[in-house]
């Protein structure tokens, strides 16, 4: 009966039963409500305790015209439906829980249009800061007017300025440990499968294994190294040229972990076997990865380094009570993952379903 009570009443609900249910004031009742560190812990547990037995649930915007603070995190991300990118919702949201923080969510799937909706919609509910996890599509916002003075985080591209943090990517260590890899293994035609081009991530990505070819001296072959999508379809619409080649590639790296995905599955179609005929490199680690037959080597970018990083950055800038010049700064390493899709090159080039070297 006092559960069914409960469900009946709680609309009606406000700070002054629980204030009275408490033995409190509802100016304790409040500032316990809204996290005010000042409030003794002790009134607090009796505050948070009527709150459970009467069932309320606060007013969010209100409590975001009393404290000036909506308590909400934007979070933008490219796609997702690519793995990598709910493994940051996930660590970002888990974080933010933590600090008492919502997230505001959405996927731009490479759509200005798109992106532009989804700040307006955030700016509509005032939220406290945006992490900007698109890997290229970031400059439309720099220059937005409405963004001024709301705490931003970018992926590399974020220029030094107030509010705004960036989380640089170190692609080269990793990608230079998968070339070095694959040389060590006697391999001397590695193909790299870019991601778009339009992306600043992706021109990072493909140039970091161009310096990493040169470093150690690998004659490069052009046609090795081609434009992919990200996507799995696209690495085996690649993998099926690549293997067209007169000359055809003893290795693989590629941009990301689905492009990987996709170069394995078109081999599996071609007859062609991984590692014996073909080694393959990945680049992000999703958990996929390391369920994939053989095991996908890969080169790792932590998500849960990366979303702790962002929610880290949007926070203390939302809780500056001092301007600074300038965001915050944080670096994130990349490193190679050793697994099962990679091993000696075969002596005499790829073999074929049909025995063709």
């Amino acid at each position: 009966m006092q559960r069914a009570s409960r469900a009946v009443n709680k609309e009606t609900v406000d700070i002054r039963e629980i204030a009275k249910r408490a033995g409190v004031s509802t100016a304790t009742v409040s500032r316990a409500i809204n996290r005010v560190p000042t409030v003794n812990s002790h009134l607090a547990k009796r505050v948070w305790r009527a709150v459970d037995e009467l069932g309320y649930y606060p007013n969010t915007q209100a409590r975001a015209l009393v404290s000036g603070k909506s308590k909400i995190f934007g979070l933008i991300v490219s796609e997702i439906t690519n793995p990598f990118f709910p493994e940051i919702v996930q660590a970002f949201e888990s974080v933010a829980v933590q600090h008492h923080y919502e997230i505001l969510l959405t996927s731009t799937v490479h759509n200005p249009k798109l992106m532009e909706s989804a700040v307006r919609r955030m700016i509509e509910r005032r939220v406290d800061g945006i992490a900007v996890m698109t890997f290229g599509m970031e400059e439309l916002l720099l220059d937005d007017p409405n963004l001024r003075g709301v705490p931003l985080v970018f992926v590399d591209v974020g220029p030094s300025r107030p509010h705004v943090s960036n989380i640089h990517i170190d692609y080269l260590h990793g990608i230079r440990q998968a070339v070095q890899h694959l040389a060590a293994l006697r391999h001397k035609r590695i193909a790299f499968v870019t991601g778009p081009l339009g992306l600043k991530s992706a021109i990072a990505r493909r140039d970091a294994f161009l310096h990493s070819v040169q470093e150690i001296g690998l004659t490069l072959d052009t046609l090795l190294v081609v434009e992919g999508d990200h996507t799995m379809e696209g690495g085996m619409t690649v993998a099926a040229d690549l293997l067209k080649l007169p000359n055809k590639p003893t290795a693989v790296l590629c941009s990301n972990d689905m492009t990987a995905i996709g170069v394995m599955r078109m081999s599996y179609e071609e007859g062609i076997v991984i590692p014996r005929d073909l080694s393959v490199v990945g680049f992000d680690d999703v958990r996929l990865a390391q369920f994939m037959l053989p095991p996908l080597t890969t080169v790792q970018m932590s998500q849960t380094d990366l979303a702790n990083s962002a929610f880290k950055a949007l926070f203390a800038e939302a809780n500056r009570k001092v301007p600074a010049s300038h965001g915050v700064e944080y670096t994130l390493r990349t490193d190679l993952v050793l697994r099962k899709s990679t091993t000696l090159a075969p002596h005499h080039g790829i073999r074929s379903a049909g025995g063709d070297s």
